[in-house]
């Protein structure tokens, strides 16, 4: 099993973090590593989502847990290796909120995938708490 995490603070409300979430066509503005990403249905648990990184084929992930305003986890099978992230938004008592990115990846190919999986999780959070506080 391979397990990463990593956390930023941000001003913005709980509320806005989850409108940025839950809008998945919108995730290429704070996400670089997305070039396409389509979601099926509604942001519920059970929907899924192509997601094609740049100069990749891309993939389907599915919603396997969705706790409005609070977390999403997404699950990705590719052959015997399943990606689990962790999306946490937790109010802290001084008033800001903390995004959590975590990790879990199980299988065959756990410790290759692990690096480019939370390979952009810094870059990702920094940019989203940049736009939340932005659009706030």
């Amino acid at each position: 099993m391979w397990n990463h995490e990593e956390s930023i603070e941000t001003t913005a409300t709980l509320e806005r973090i989850w409108k940025l979430f839950t809008d998945v066509a919108g995730w290429k503005k704070w996400n670089a590593g997305i070039e396409n990403i389509e979601l099926h249905g509604e942001f519920t648990k059970g929907a899924t989502f192509f997601m094609r990184p740049p100069g990749d084929a891309g993939f389907t992930s599915t919603l396997v847990d969705v706790k409005e305003n609070r977390e999403f986890t997404d699950e990705t099978v590719i052959g015997d290796t399943k990606v689990l992230v962790h999306h946490r938004i937790t109010p802290l008592s001084s008033g800001k909120t903390r995004s959590t990115y975590s990790t879990e990846i199980t299988g065959s190919e756990a410790e290759e995938f692990g690096p480019m999986v939370r390979g952009d999780f810094p870059d990702v959070l920094k940019s989203l708490k940049g736009l939340a506080e932005k659009s706030e």
